[in-house]
């Protein structure tokens, strides 16, 4: 694996690029030649892939237990990393990123194999009824995996994981902006992973740019929807399949009919964890007036005990990232033009911003505008379901809705009046951890889907495959086919290709048929052969 990574010159007026090849030598250069060795990792993946190599299903394997390595073997560095760019607390480090990943690593080691076995047609008509008939999964190629910043292991491995599963070489980039575990990606997974198939290039947008203006397989990028554009335009320069997971402004609704404390607490622990820095963490929150109230009071006396009433000094808060994200937060809490009833506190030495909630929000409040990503939750109030549910339809597609009520009639109908990437009731952030739910946006929220089988799948190409032989039967009955051509031909071919003739029979009626025949006949040769032994 090449890998290259950058950092800052002491004057800050160049990019500083070290790129360590195969052979552990190290050489400085700057950021012109970095092309060229990008260029050639590209090379080496086409190359590798071209040999087959990521096609043996026991070297997918070998590599996934090998990433399982990488990151049992260096787990505290990694979590050090992460308390280093953002000070990420232990638990969710663990949790969210390292356990995380290495629980899609096994569910792909436990059915890849079944993953790559052929699905076989069930239902044929007439003329290709004895023909075999399946779909074949086979990697695309090579493909470009762009991850995002808030979980550099988890957003950055997770897609490796379906691109080995399924059989491609990849170039994966991780995000600059989480330096610490960019540099940790970089000096470790060449150590683990085939330095053939698998190459980390680091750099900025700078180099990202110059990775799009290379032909690809297939780009999967995580991050925000207006650079989700930039590399959506830039695919279809080549025609080339994008999966975009982005983010927007996942709403959530709550009415009365809860048990409010729990509900409360499920909330703000989604708002809260990584800051708030989380693509599918609660954006706003729709309620009647009562509820409002009722939710302030609650989340005074949780956001104390999640926090020992000092999240500033917590060790179970995260920070912001930059000083670029703190100042955008920081000036959504100054120019709100709601109330500030909880939080609002902030410290830009240690980039602090304490959980904060704001009420008497309206649409075109500057806490709307775009997705907070931050630990800010608006309420804005309404007085019906319907009028929720209008609210949210007036928006972009959100990646999640979050919902909680006991009422069945109410959450089936946001299921199905409203659209999103994904909807839960009555919690937050779990639907990630399911792995036969796909995770993925509609519309602004991203395009395509994965996790668990979704994975392999999003990465896999489903290629029909058709085998037919020279049976004289089936070439006697497709024969009306062939020219000339006249309607006694067209009525036998609309017979022969109109329907599945799995679909012309009843399973059961012709099981009980065929059970009832095959027991006469059985029941005729025991008598006779009773009969033949006693006469």
């Amino acid at each position: 694996m090449t890998k290259i990574f950058r950092q800052i010159s002491e004057n800050d007026s160049a990019f500083l690029i070290t790129v360590e090849q195969d052979d552990d030598t190290s050489l400085p250069l700057y950021n012109e030649s970095i092309l060229e060795i990008f260029l050639q990792a590209l090379l080496k993946a086409r190359e590798a892939f071209h040999r087959n190599v990521t096609k043996d299903v026991n070297f997918r394997i070998k590599q996934l237990q090998q990433l399982k390595r990488c990151l049992n073997d260096n787990k505290e560095e990694f979590v050090k990393a992460l308390n280093a760019d953002f000070r990420k607390p232990r638990m969710e480090a663990v949790i969210t990123e390292i356990d995380f990943v290495n629980k899609d690593i096994d569910y792909q080691l436990s059915h890849i194999r079944d993953f790559i076995k052929p699905k076989y047609a069930e239902k044929k008509g007439l003329s290709t009824f004895l023909d075999t008939c399946y779909i074949k999964h086979e990697p695309f190629g090579v493909v470009l995996i762009f991850s995002a910043w808030n979980y550099p292991i988890q957003l950055l491995l997770c897609p490796l994981i379906g691109a080995i599963a399924a059989g491609n070489c990849a170039i994966i980039k991780p995000s600059e902006i989480s330096s610490n575990t960019e540099k940790m990606m970089a000096e470790l997974l060449p150590r683990y992973l085939d330095r053939e198939c698998y190459h980390i290039v680091t750099g900025g947008p700078e180099e990202a740019t110059r990775m799009l203006n290379e032909r690809f397989d297939l780009i999967f990028y995580t991050g925000s929807t207006a650079i989700g554009k930039v590399i959506y335009k830039s695919a279809s320069k080549f025609l080339t399949p994008v999966v975009l997971e982005l983010g927007g402004k996942s709403p959530v609704y709550m009415d009365d009919s809860i048990n409010m404390e729990i509900a409360v607490r499920r909330l703000l622990w989604g708002k809260c964890m990584n800051g708030g820095q989380v693509c599918i963490a609660p954006d706003y929150l729709l309620c009647t007036k009562e509820v409002k109230e009722k939710f302030i009071n609650v989340a005074n006396k949780v956001l104390k005990e999640f926090f020992e009433g000092d999240s500033k000094n917590s060790e179970s808060f995260a920070r912001i990232i930059n000083d670029k994200n703190f100042n955008r937060l920081q000036n959504l809490i100054n120019s709100t033009n709601g109330k500030i009833v909880i939080g609002g506190d902030t410290d830009k030495e240690t980039r602090y911003i304490s959980p904060t909630i704001v009420t008497d929000v309206i649409s075109a409040d500057a806490l709307m505008k775009e997705e907070i990503f931050g630990p800010i939750l608006p309420i804005i109030t309404i007085d019906s379901v319907e009028e929720a549910i209008e609210f949210i339809k007036r928006g972009e597609k959100p990646l999640t809705m979050y919902l909680f009520t006991n009422k069945k009639q109410v959450y089936q109908k946001f299921i199905d009046e409203t659209s999103s990437g994904s909807l839960v009731v009555n919690e937050t952030m779990l639907q990630m951890t399911v792995e036969e739910l796909p995770f993925g946006g509609v519309g602004e929220s991203g395009i395509g889907s994965y996790h668990g089988r979704f994975s392999f799948e999003t990465f896999s190409h489903k290629k029909s495959v058709m085998i037919k032989d020279y049976n004289p039967i089936v070439e006697f009955l497709a024969s009306v086919r062939y020219p000339p051509y006249n309607e006694n031909k067209l009525k036998k071919l609309q017979m022969l290709v109109g329907h599945s003739i799995v679909d012309e029979i009843n399973l059961g009626k012709f099981l009980r048929y065929f059970l009832t025949f095959s027991l006469g006949i059985i029941a005729t040769i025991t008598v006779f052969i009773l009969n033949e032994k006693f006469l």
